[in-house]
Formats: C-alpha cells, structure tokens, sequence
C-alpha cells in the first residue's frame, strides 16, 4: 500500500478534551464568535487586508485537523489560508427592523465549527463585523486579543514582534503534564474528589445520559447598581475578590439545592498565567475543580474565606490541571456546574475615522449542564446563565437566576449568617409554600369522640344494617348493644380512657364488636393479627403492658399472657350478654387514645403509634364528606385491621348510615374479588397498588363496571400503569391516591386522578385534607420551592402523640413547628422524599432510606424504579442493592409485565441505556409473574428471590467458548459477572458488566493472557469474547500496518523551540 503521512503537532489537553466531546455526541455547539459593530468612514478593502494580515500571523487561524485510519487523536495541521473568504452582505435598502432581523439570521448561519467572517453593511457609515471561530481555535481572551489586532493593524499600528505560536504552547503543556517539575501541581489536582461529579443534578432536570446532544442556551439577568456596590464594599472589607463571592453564592446555592455534601464547580482560568501568553490566540482556558466541604454551621464569611483560599490555589496549578489525571468515569468527563467571571475594561476601540464597538460575544469550549458567567465592565455586572436546553427549560433557569439572586443579596446584607439561613425563596413563594398551599382550616366535631358520633348515628338509623360477615348482619342497634355489653364488661375490668387493649382477633363481627366495645369503655385498641409470628405477638403484649386482651379460643396457641386478662370473645360471650344494653359513661377527652398501631421500626423492633380520638374523627369527618360515603351502599373490607389504611373501609360508614361487609381471611384478596362480583354501588373500596393490580387480573370488563364508586389507593407509590385499566374499562370510578403515614392517621394528603386523563410516571400524592399542613423542608428545615425535593413534615390535628415507650425517637420524629405561632404544635419528620409541583400537589420521589451508595455515587432507587416503570411492557419494578457477599454490590431490578406483553433483558437494558447514567443500570433482572407481598398488601423487598446464575435471556444465540483463549477469557468474565456460562457473541456490557468490573477483568487478563498489549480502552471496543480474541490475534497484523503507515511530526523550527525555550525559563523563574 502507500505510505500516508500527516505533517502535524499534537493537540494540547484542552483541544484534546474538546476533540473527545465533539465526537462524542457530534455536537456542533462548541463555536466562538464576536460581531463587533463599526461605524464611521470604514475602508472595507483595508478592514479586509488587516483581517487576512492577523490570519496569517496567527497559525491557529489557519490550522485544520487532520487523522489517518487507526488514530482516535488528530493532529493540528497548518495550512495555506490566503484564499481566506471574507463575505459582504448589503442590508442598506431595507428598514433598521429588518436590519436586525438579517443579521440575527447571518449569525445563526455562522454558527458552525469553522473560521468563517461576514461583514453586514447597513449604512455608508454603519457595519457589523460578524467572525466565527472553532472553539478549538480561541477562548474568550482570544476574541478579545483578535479584535485589538484587527483594529491595530487596520490603522497601521501592528507590531512586528513575532507572537508566541499555539504549536508551540500546546507542545509545552504535553510536557509539562508529564514533567517532574509538575509532580506537585498533578499531585494537587489527583487529591480532588471530583468522580462523583456526573451524579450531580439540579431540581427539575431531566433524566438523560451524557451523551445526548449538548444545546447550550443563555438567560441574562442584570445585577442592580446598589447590589453592585455593596458586593464591592463587602469584598473590601472580607480582603477577596468579587469572583470569589459570587463562586461562594454558586456554591452555596447549589449545595442548598442539591445536599451534596462535596460540591465540586469547573471555574474558568484563561491559561495565560505568563506575561508571553497574554496576548495569544488559541485555546488556553480549561475549567479546573473548585471544591468546597461545605457544613450546616458555616458562616456565609468562612465559607468565602475558604473558596478564596481554593480559587487562588487553582490559578496556581491551572496549568498541571488535565482529565487524563482521573480515571473511573464512564463517559468523556465535564463539569455539570461551572462559573466564569469575565472583566471587560473597555469595549469601544477609537481610530481617527472608526470606532469598533463589541456587541456580542460568545464560547462555548466545554460542556456543562448549567454555566453561571458574570461579565464585569466598569459600572455594571451582567450574569449570563449558559444551560443545556435539553436538561432544562427556560423556566427553569430563570428560577434559579431568581433564587440566586435572592440568596446574594441576603449573604451581602448579612455575610455573618449561616449558611442554611440565607435567603434563596422571595417572600412571595415563602408566602404560596407555607400558607396558600395549607388554607386548610374546616370545621369539624373537634369535641366529640368517634364512639359518640357513632352513637348519634344509631339514634338516627337504628335500623339500618351496620354489619355483614358471611351469613350473619347485625342492625346499628343491634351492633350498638353488644358494643355495649362489651364496654360495661371492660369497665368492671379497670379499662379507661388512655388503657391499653388487645385485639387478636380473626376478620368477623367480633373484631367489630371489640373495637366499639373498647373505645365506647373508653380504652383505647391495639391491634394484634392473628397471623404476626409468635415473637411480635409476644413484644407488642409486653410493650404495651395491656391489661386486657380480646381474642378466641383457638387463637391463644403459644401465646404467655401472664398478668393479662384474657377474654375470649367465642366461648365468653354468654358471660359479656348479661351486661346492660345501654350506653356507658366513660370521661373519655379527645386527646386521649383511641388505638395503638403497632409498625415496623428501624431497630428491627415494632414501634407502637399512638393515635388520639381528635385525630381520627378529623379524618373521618373529612372523609366522610370527601368521599361521599353516604351516596354508596357502604364499604367491604379485606384488610387487616392492624393496617391503618383498614379504617377508612371499616369506621367512615358507621358515621352515616351504611354497611360494612368484612370478608372472610381465608382466601385473601380473591374474597374481594368474589364481593365486588356480587356487589354493586359500594361507596369505595380502599386498597393498595399491589392489590388493584392483582383484582384487575381476576374480575373481567363486565364484572368491573358500576362496583364500587371509588377506588381509595394507599399504602405505598402508586404508579399510573396500575390505574390505567381502571380508567378505561371503568371510566365512572374515581380514583384517589391517598397517602398518610400511621403517625398521621390514616391519610394526610389525597389527589384525585382527573376523569379521562392518562399519564406515565408517579401519580402526585395531592394536596392536604381539612386541618393538615405539609411542609417540604431542607436538611436544616428550610422551605425548598416547587419542583425541589426535600423531605416531608406534616403539621395538624392528625398527628399521632408519639410512640409508646420511646421518648427519643418521639422527639427525633415528631419536632416543634417553627413555622407555628401556636405553643406547643408540632411536625412529625416523614423520611419521605417529595416535591410540590406548581399546582400545589405534592409528588412522592421515594424515601430517604432508598438512598444507597454503589460505585462511590449516591443513587435514589426510587428513581431507577421510575424509568424502568416507563417501558410499555413493564407493569410494575423493585430495585434493590444486594450484597449478597461482602463487597459484592448489585443492583438487581425485579419486574412484572403486562399480560399480553413480551420483553428481553436485551430490550429492557438497551432501553434503559437511554435514559439512565451508566452507574444507575441494574446488573440483573428478574421477571416475575408477581411480587411477594406483606399481609398489607406491600411489596415485600425482603422477600425477592436471589438471582441465579444463568445467562440472562439475550437476543444472540449462546456459542460454546472453543479455543483455549476464548475459555480463558471466558472464565475470568464468569467469575466477575456471577455466571454460570458465558457464550463468545455475549456482550460484556449487556450481561452486567461496568466500568469497574472491567477495570478488575482487564488486570486479571494481562497477567493470564502473558501481559499481552491490552489495555481498558480495547475491552471497551470489543467487547464480546470472540471481538476480543480476533483483536488479540491481529494485534501482530495491526504492528505491520501500523508501520506502513508513516505518522509523522513535524519538527519545530529553530525560531519555534526559541520561543519555547523561553516559556520553560518562565516556568523556572516562576517556579524559583
């Protein structure tokens, strides 16, 4: 074959970096432009010649970059440049509106990564100078210098001193990053936690992998005069620099908004440290790290004491700073958050006859989510917010530009406050978040017990049919009575208002019974299921040191009841009927108890809630009405009764009139399928997600329509794939997603889907019911705006009074309200992680627990869970980490289908590749037919079942390793993968693999494979077996054609290495 040869120089770092993000996603944003406004008696040939003069003097102006087949890098070629084409374009016949209107088309036009010039001439004294460059060609200081040139040597007045190359300071900076003389600068930047920095993401922004087209937008806000000045004065006075104050607002804004605990921001250097380099064409500017560790007791001061400290140190080091020091990140790396402070002294450049104007200017040499750019002149400062209009809106942005400003002003006015305490929302969204959205207030019978408003309901419908077990029904009056004769037996027994007593009862009439007679004695009722394991039993009796104890004879199994009076409900009956029918006096208060719930808590021992009468007959009254429970026929219930989602089903009837059906225990949730059947007309149904998916599974169309008038779904996140079948085969049914911790009584806040509106994603849990406030609060209890997540308070009249026996958790758990002027209210702390959307509906994101670390990165599993749930073949997903061998992270997604839907991991993970970082990818999935559940109808995450071992189900067929390499290889995947058989077509990423894994597969196959010339890069090229092994064969092949092919580098001229010369000096002295 010919010899080829490239006749070039080696990109700097920066091109370098550059280079790799244009390839990446084939961007075309990364441009530098100016348009430059001229007016006077211009010379256009002259303006010609001086522009094509600086071209020539200026190499890079005149560099193209060029690569030969098998080079990832090209190098920078000079190239003839004379027959440079500099465009004229005479707008001078139409109006000034039009005028404006061509060029901002002819800049557009321009917009393209390459050197073009265009002159607009709108009058016989009036231009415009539009020039557009290659972010790879020029920075800011670059346009900048460009300008000064232009305008010098269209006077005459260009020096003949020879500039400094950028060859030549790209060569430097490839030597200097590998010098012993910049060991210590490497050693600096090498020492900065920066590898979490790609997981770091604002409110609102959208879910996308880093390599989707970048589209940089900009939104401008003016700072006002007097804020202006303070910044000056306070900078004065703290002995720092303007850029180092308003980093130090970025930083703290974003560390409020995102409670990261390290928060790393790319800031600007111009890469000219040197006095040679000042005025340079070329691209020297990098974003290097500025960190902060920033703590909740921070004063505003220190904080910009030590970003003072970190800024000045990496001017220092800017020029040991290079992405090839860090390893680890799965994508070319950027800085998401970066800050730019821009001084521009003088914008006007006056000849004799022409005075050259700046009106725009625009870079773009890096990648970023969000850019903060401040642009300081003499009298004035402008912020510019550089966003990538694929992650955000601009109503988006102009939020942030508003709570950033919001926050400067408060760290100006009051720099020795804390961090947390620095203003970020205007009063008017403080105003909207904490009262508008919380205008709650109802009447309701806030002196009345539930057991007096149930009475008052027997006077009115003594008649009516109260209750229903399989063949038995007792009246209101009926109910009524026996309730009595219960409570006079439980008074004699020492119950009374605050007393604990036990419930272990099966689903019947006698639950129901038991529960009146115990509030109407005036007790309170804890609930005990027949079917908790006996060591649950046993706590709950213990801790709760009840006196009393309700159940039936066959249930009392095992079960020490020392020093409890245990009444059997069957075989006591005859005893508790002699008692009087009347109703008992009891001085039960509101604020006395009326049940105990028992849940799990986070020292592997259940927790007992304790639940006021004012509580629970606040939520009832609301819903009740809310409901409308009077207009059904009444409720069925089929859950336990120690599962506090049971009470909407089982107490809100008995308030107006209606019947209560309790279904049998024993055939679980096909008994309500069974009732729903024969029923018609029932005023709701309350159950959770998991429930509503298995009942659409056993009732057709027909038998689904006119059942119930409400669907009350809670008890866990519900998903809109789980109501969409609802709304369309029973479009009358309203659907409500309630949600409330037991801490809060039953409910706290509901949204009712609309009729006929379909949606993806999480359905909003609402709004607050009557008498409630919910809070979305920072760390540090600090409101956060809508679309921000932070954790749920809630606030009112339904909340528990705490946990029985355990004072600290009560008082970690239930806080004073500082947003109360009432002494004594109080929130209850949640452990939820919400948002308030714009609407003032609250969106559940997940739990703060969720929250796990895997691969050094912070990942909620709530929002995996989310993108894997958008697949129009999953039904329903469960993420979870399993350490099933310590050390041994995995994150495993578990999946159900629709049922008429097919899908392979192959789909799914090329699916989720789209939408999900690296990082966040599953390492297995497990389709199953259903999830394990909790006797509440909750998924039951401990319950999953392992993966195995096998092959995860593929598009390509399963090759059997043949060759000794091949098996090799292949066993050293199956032990780092967990798998049983790997075939040759089996791609790596696609069977679990990462970048991690690769990292410890590759160190394992270059000391097997006899150190074969094998690097990370190459596995993730090839990344089958049978890739891999043909690589590995041609690699001799490759060293041949490699030779043939003659890349060569220009040597230096002697004037060149001179010039070089003097930057090592430089660097020497300065070192020195």
């Amino acid at each position: 074959m010919n010899n080829q040869a490239i006749h070039g120089f080696q990109l700097s770092p920066q091109q370098k970096h550059l280079w790799l993000l244009q390839q990446e996603n084939n961007s075309h944003a990364y441009y530098s432009f100016i348009a430059v406004e001229i007016t006077g008696n211009l010379n256009i040939e002259t303006l010609k010649d001086a522009i094509k003069t600086i071209v020539n003097k200026h190499q890079i102006l005149s560099t193209n970059f060029r690569y030969l087949p098998g080079m990832n890098i090209p190098l920078q070629v000079i190239e003839d440049n004379s027959d440079l084409l500099i465009k004229e374009h005479d707008f001078t016949t139409i109006t000034t509106a039009e005028q404006n209107h061509a060029i901002e088309l002819l800049i557009e036009s321009l917009k393209q990564n390459k050197l073009q010039i265009s002159l607009a001439i709108l009058s016989e004294y009036r231009y415009v100078l539009l020039l557009n460059l290659p972010a790879l060609y020029a920075d800011t200081t670059s346009l900048n210098n460009l300008l000064t040139e232009i305008t010098r040597a269209y006077t005459g007045n260009l020096d003949d001193e020879e500039p400094v190359q950028y060859i030549v300071f790209s060569d430097w900076q490839n030597e200097l990053l590998e010098s012993e003389e910049a060991e210590i600068g490497r050693k600096y930047w090498r020492e900065k936690d920066i590898n979490h920095i790609c997981n770091l993401k604002l409110p609102n922004e959208n879910n996308l992998p880093n390599k989707t087209e970048f589209k940089p937008q900009i939104c401008t806000q003016i700072i006002p005069s007097q804020i202006v000045a303070k910044i000056k004065a306070i900078t004065e006075n703290f002995n720092t620099t303007e850029s180092s104050l308003l980093l130090t607002c970025w930083q703290t804004l974003l560390w409020r908004l995102t409670n990261a605990s390290n928060m790393v921001i790319g800031t600007h250097c111009d890469g000219r440290p040197e006095a040679e380099l000042q005025d340079m064409l070329g691209l020297l500017a990098k974003y290097v790290p500025v960190d902060c560790n920033f703590q909740g007791n921070f004063k505003f001061s220190e904080a910009l004491e030590q970003i003072t400290l970190k800024q000045n140190q990496a001017e220092e080091w800017q020029d040991c700073f290079n992405w090839e020091l860090f390893s680890g990140f799965d994508n070319i790396p950027f800085f998401p958050f970066c800050f730019e402070f821009i001084e521009r002294n003088s914008e006007i450049l006056t000849t004799n006859t022409v005075n050259f104007s700046l009106l725009q200017q625009y870079v773009c040499f890096d990648r970023f989510k969000v850019k903060l750019s401040f642009i300081r002149r003499e009298n004035s400062l402008q912020a510019q917010w550089h966003y990538d209009a694929e992650l955000f809106l601009l109503e988006d942005i102009e939020r942030l530009s508003g709570q950033f400003f919001n926050l400067l002003k408060s760290a100006i006015n009051y720099p020795d406050a804390l961090l947390r305490e620095l203003q970020i929302l205007s009063d008017n969204e403080n105003q909207k978040l904490l009262i508008e959205f919380n205008n709650t207030q109802i009447d309701f019978p806030i002196n009345k017990c539930f057991q007096q408003l149930f009475v008052e309901q027997v006077q009115r419908t003594p008649d009516n049919i109260a209750a229903v077990y399989e063949n038995q029904k007792f009246t209101y009056q009926e109910l009524n009575h026996r309730a009595n004769q219960l409570a006079h037996y439980l008074q004699q027994l020492g119950v009374k208002p605050d007393v604990m007593v036990g419930i272990c009862v099966e689903r019947s009439l006698f639950m129901l019974i038991a529960l009146l007679g115990i509030l109407k004695a005036g007790g309170a009722y804890v609930p005990i299921d027949p079917n908790y394991p006996l060591e649950r039993k046993t706590f709950i009796l213990k801790d709760s040191q009840m006196p009393v104890l309700l159940t039936q004879q066959h249930l009392m199994a095992d079960l020490v009841t020392n020093e409890i009076q245990v009444i059997y409900l069957d075989s006591d009956w005859e005893t508790i009927n002699q008692q009087k029918i009347d109703n008992p006096i009891t001085t039960t208060m509101t604020l006395n108890l009326a049940y105990v719930i028992y849940t799990s808590g986070s020292t592997g021992k259940p927790k007992g809630t304790l639940i006021p009468h004012q509580g629970l007959v606040n939520y009832l009254s609301w819903a009740t009405q809310k409901y409308t429970v009077e207009q059904g026929i009444g409720t069925v219930v089929h859950s336990p009764l120690g599962f506090d989602l049971t009470i909407t089903s089982l107490l809100s009837p008995l308030l107006v009139g209606r019947t209560v059906e309790l279904l049998s225990e024993e055939q679980g949730i096909e008994t309500l399928s069974q009732a729903l059947k024969k029923s018609s007309n029932l005023s709701l149904v309350k159950i959770t997600p998991a429930h509503l998916d298995l009942l659409k599974q056993q009732l057709s169309k027909e038998e689904i329509a006119n059942k119930t008038r409400a669907f009350i779904i809670g008890g866990e996140n519900l998903l809109a794939q789980s109501i969409t079948f609802w709304q369309d085969v029973a479009p009358d049914t309203i659907l409500v997603n309630e949600y409330g911790p037991t801490e809060t009584v039953v409910g706290c806040c509901i949204y009712q889907v609309p009729v006929g509106k379909h949606t993806s994603g999480s359905i909003p849990i609402g709004k607050p019911i009557a008498n409630t406030q919910l809070y979305v609060l920072d760390q540090y209890l600090q409101p956060v705006t809508t679309n921000v997540t932070g954790e749920l308070y809630i606030g009112g009249l339904g909340l528990a009074r705490g946990y029985l026996n355990q004072p600290e958790l009560t008082a970690l758990k239930f806080i004073p309200n500082p947003f109360s002027k009432q002494q004594g209210d109080r929130l209850y702390k949640t452990g939820d992680l919400v948002r308030f959307l714009p609407s003032g509906d609250i969106e559940y994101i997940g739990r703060i627990d969720n929250q796990i670390k895997i691969r050094g990165f912070r990942v909620e599993l709530g929002e995996i869970e989310g993108v894997i749930n958008q697949h129009p073949s999953v039904s329903a997903s469960v993420a979870i980490l399993r350490e099933d061998k310590p050390g041994n992270q995995n994150l495993i997604a578990y999946i159900t289908l629709y049922p008429d839907k097919t899908l392979t991991i192959s789909q799914l993970r090329r699916f989720l590749q789209n939408k999900l970082l690296d990082h966040m990818l599953p390492t297995a999935f497990m389709i199953l037919e259903a999830f394990p559940l909790t006797s509440n109808g909750k998924v039951d995450r401990r319950a999953l079942p392992m993966p195995d071992a096998l092959r995860p189900e593929l598009e390509v067929a399963y090759v059997v390793p043949q060759t000794e390499v091949e098996k090799t290889i292949a066993s050293v995947w199956q032990k780092a993968l967990n798998l049983e058989k790997i075939g040759i077509h089996d791609n790596f990423f696609e069977i679990g693999g990462h970048s991690l894994l690769l990292v410890t597969v590759h160190s394992q196959l270059q000391e097997i494979l006899n150190n074969a010339e094998l690097s990370t890069l190459d596995l993730f090229r090839y990344p089958t077996i049978n890739s891999l092994v043909e690589y590995l064969s041609s690699s001799a092949n490759q060293t041949l054609s490699l030779q043939e092919t003659d890349i060569q580098t220009e040597k230096i001229s002697a004037g060149k290495a001179q010039q070089k010369k003097r930057l090592q000096k430089l660097k020497s002295v300065e070192n020195n």
